[in-house]
């Protein structure tokens, strides 16, 4: 018997091996499908899907034999992957010099081999896809062929699966980030309420206890002082609320009137100028997150209300179940949006630039929230509009219990 040579390059080949993670893993029904086709086609009663280790030669897949891996020095795939030629085969190892006494043939009665080498990517044979039969034999042109096209899509499922690793690190990664990144921005948030809420408490108090003193460009920066501190403060409440949609989407369903949720939003909107709201006809009992769905309505209806310059505001608001969704239009006579804005309208941050009614600019960030609502309801969202004459936005919502 030989002992099989190791590559010149066994460090690197080595690397390769261990960066696909496969070595001592589960049996696979891609794999297991893919051995017992070859065997079958070759017409023999073993055929494996072998990765050969620094000491071991590993069986990703076994049909017909009961372990799964054997000694380097006592393998065939050992010699096979130092053969370049498109397929390794030794027809009676009995007669061969490097496998006559090897205890495989002797013990195990491995007259015939065929392997075909799993080259990667960057060149380096892993392992093989082979098969054994306990009497001399030879492939047809076809099996040949078949045994070679089965290597390679083997080879395939182990970039398959080395690609698939890769992206779920990535995934983990980028979630652990974006936790770091939602508990950052919600201590921040937090942090900056306390001391925007004393701002505007002490411009007040400056402007009681001292405005005899000042004169009107003081009193004008005790006012922008104030009014910045809302605007900050409100732009502190938009983020603490998208960092929170989801723990907001997360909890449980409850069944609730649709008239009574949207009677209970128009009162905590305090609305305080002429507006004519129409509900919708029917009274529906709803069975999802009230929470979340309050949350939703309470921007859009706002919005409704803030981005509109007509002197009587008009919001008609409409809700039908439908194939086991809530479907809901908000649509108003109010300002509209531009055309170049509609398609990025739900991006974080992004705004039409257009002042509402009071004379602010929106900080884009409600939208933002209600779509990511939406989307963790199983729902979607569009909205259509026209400059100058209002804006409608339908959304759904899956219904729950």
């Amino acid at each position: 018997m030989i002992k099989p040579q190791f590559p010149v390059d066994e460090a690197q080949r080595l690397a390769a091996v261990r960066s696909y993670h496969l070595v001592d893993t589960l049996p696979e029904r891609d794999f297991d499908n893919i051995t017992a086709l070859t065997a079958n086609i070759c017409d023999v009663p073993i055929s494996l899907v072998t990765l050969l280790e620094a000491d071991r030669n590993f069986l990703k897949s076994h049909y017909g034999i009961p372990f799964n891996e054997s000694p380097r020095d006592i393998s065939f795939c050992g010699h096979a992957i130092l053969d370049e030629k498109d397929i390794f085969i030794v027809e009676d190892a009995r007669k061969d010099d490097r496998f006559k006494d090897n205890p495989l043939v002797t013990e195990m009665n491995a007259i015939f081999y065929a392997g075909v080498r799993l080259v990667n990517s960057d060149g380096y044979p892993l392992g093989t896809l082979c098969v054994f039969d306990t009497k001399p034999r030879v492939l047809t042109k076809s099996q040949k062929k078949a045994l070679i096209a089965m290597a390679y899509q083997v080879v395939n499922l182990f970039e398959a699966r080395k690609r698939n690793r890769a992206l779920l690190s990535v995934q983990k990664e980028l979630r652990e980030r974006n936790e770091e990144l939602k508990n950052f921005a919600g201590v921040v948030s937090h942090d900056m309420k306390m001391p925007l809420a004393n701002m505007i408490i002490t411009s007040d108090m400056l402007r009681s206890k001292y405005g005899q003193y000042l004169d009107d460009q003081g009193k004008e920066y005790l006012d922008y002082i104030k009014q910045s501190s809302f605007t900050l403060s409100e732009y502190v409440t938009g983020l603490l609320e998208h960092y929170e949609t989801d723990k907001t989407a997360s909890l449980i369903s409850e069944p609730f009137d649709s008239q009574d949720l949207l009677e209970e939003i128009i009162e905590l909107l305090n609305i305080n100028v002429d507006c004519e709201i129409n509900l919708p006809e029917e009274n529906i009992e709803m069975h999802a997150n009230k929470v979340a769905l309050e949350q939703i309505l309470l921007n859009l209806i706002g919005n409704s209300l803030k981005y509109n310059d007509k002197e009587k505001i008009k919001i008609d608001l409409d809700c039908i179940e439908k194939d086991g969704f809530y479907h809901i239009t908000v649509a108003d006579n109010g300002m509209g949006i531009p055309k170049d804005k509609v398609a990025h309208i739900f991006d974080l941050f992004v705004t039409t630039g257009t002042l509402d009614r009071n004379g602010k600019k929106g900080n884009g960030i409600g939208l933002s929230t209600v779509k990511k609502l939406v989307d963790r309801l199983n729902g979607e969202i569009s909205v259509s509009s026209t400059l100058g004459e209002g804006t409608t936005f339908k959304f759904s919502i899956k219904k729950l219990g």
